[in-house]
């Protein structure tokens, strides 16, 4: 890991939602910030801006869900060309993590932490996941 990276900006990657949240070298730690919507993988750009703006990134991490047998799934072809995207118009360095099973980790943890039994639509799950993808590249 770069020593000259202190905030991280990650992004959970997903056709109708991505996850968005923040995370700090110093303390390994990543918090959720919010859930874009998207059509079709494309976000409000100037959302994503603002959120750049905002927060003042290092550098920008993407998770690329991956088949379970490390095969390139059509989702992970997708979330490639959103991180490519970001590079280009952001003109940041944008790191990617293997991010298989980060939605299906952060359902059941979101649900262990609040206590609930269903995930219902539009709460922070997408933000959260985001969040564990920071920590895990974090702790890699």
């Amino acid at each position: 890991m770069s020593s000259n990276i202190a905030k991280i900006l990650g992004f959970d990657f997903g056709l109708r939602r991505i996850g968005v949240a923040v995370g700090q070298k110093f303390t390994g730690t990543a918090s959720p910030v919010t859930t874009l919507l998207a059509q079709e993988g494309v976000p409000i750009w100037s959302e994503v801006a603002a959120l750049i703006n905002t927060w003042r990134p290092d550098v920008l991490l993407v998770g690329i869900p991956f088949n379970m047998d490390d095969s390139i799934s059509p989702m992970a072809k997708r979330a490639e060309i959103f991180a490519q995207e970001l590079e280009q118009r952001f003109q940041l360095s944008v790191l990617r993590v293997d991010e298989r099973l980060s939605t299906f980790a952060a359902k059941n943890e979101f649900m262990h932490i609040r206590g609930q039994t269903s995930m219902k639509r539009g709460q922070k799950v997408d933000a959260f996941a985001a969040a564990l993808l920071i920590e895990t590249w974090l702790s890699s």
